[in-house]
């Protein structure tokens, strides 16, 4: 796999991880892991840094 190839995979996946954590926050979805209740700021968290890493891979020049 060429680099702008994995970039574009990785920037993609990225963005659709923080779009869904944008949705949940939106939509106010519950989120539960083996019986814990995820917070919302863990969402907000994964906005910021999945948009980052997205924004990272897309704009990634190598």
């Amino acid at each position: 796999m060429t680099q702008p190839a994995f970039n574009l995979a990785a920037g993609t996946l990225f963005l659709i991880v923080a779009i869904l954590h944008t949705l949940r926050l939106f939509f106010k979805w519950h989120a539960a892991v083996g019986g814990w209740t995820v917070p919302m700021w863990v969402s907000w968290a994964g906005v910021v840094v999945a948009g980052f890493l997205a924004f990272a891979a897309f704009n990634n020049k190598k």
